[in-house]
């Protein structure tokens, strides 16, 4: 069944190419990210439950380093935490229609800038059945994680477009974030959003519903469903 058009917000501007994030906008990775840092957590004599909203779409390295905890080393821990990730992907899904949507892009006009690492980033791609794009920005490729725009600046660069002409999809506030200090328009995934984002960017709860676009001159743009 359609959703109610209140569900799903669209832009009605065209656009030279498309940017996704990983987690949370291609493919659903929660149950998984959230066991192994749920884990480290605790270790930490964290409250895992208030911790664990706080790690969604950073790198790991950023999200440690941001704590400030005495006689911790950030790279160790996040290298401890990345292996963990990359040896449980149970659960890792797509998001609803988002293989087929993906799939019926051309490859050279869409990236995906993502916080994982390289290594992490292909294993739950894998998992979820979605092929590896041509184009991909890694936590590697940065110095600063989102917020920071550097890697939606990049993901454009390597696309060969403007940031303003580039539709970036994204699920978290620091990516939200990202995508407008890079000067792009942003549309929200909120699949697997427990609490709403209060956002006025366009917005879908994933990809059932909506079909990619493209012109005769290349642009793309997305329309619901016929």
């Amino acid at each position: 069944m359609p959703l109610p058009a209140a569900d799903i917000s669209l832009p009605e501007k065209t656009y030279a190419a498309f940017l996704f994030d990983m987690d949370g906008t291609i493919l659903n990775s929660i149950e998984s990210a959230e066991r192994v840092w749920g884990r480290w957590a605790a270790k930490m004599g964290f409250d895992v439950e208030a911790f664990l909203p706080t790690m969604h779409g950073k790198r790991g390295i950023d999200t440690i380093s941001a704590l400030n905890l005495p006689g911790i080393d950030p790279a160790a821990e996040a290298e401890g935490i990345l292996r963990g990730e990359i040896e449980d992907v149970e659960g890792v899904v797509p998001i609803p229609g988002a293989v087929e949507f993906l799939s019926a892009l051309p490859p050279e006009r869409w990236a995906i800038v993502t916080s994982s690492p390289i290594e992490l980033a292909k294993v739950r791609l894998a998992a979820a059945g979605i092929p590896q794009p041509r184009y991909m920005v890694t936590a590697e490729d940065v110095t600063v994680g989102k917020p920071n725009p550097q890697g939606y600046i990049l993901g454009s660069e390597r696309l060969g477009v403007s940031p303003s002409e580039v539709l970036v999809f994204e699920d978290v506030l620091a990516g939200i974030q990202a995508g407008e200090a890079a000067g792009a328009d942003v549309m929200v995934i909120t699949a697997t959003h427990s609490h709403p984002i209060e956002t006025g960017h366009s917005k879908i709860p994933g990809y059932l519903d909506v079909v990619p676009h493209i012109s005769q001159d290349g642009r793309l743009s997305i329309r619901r469903r016929a």
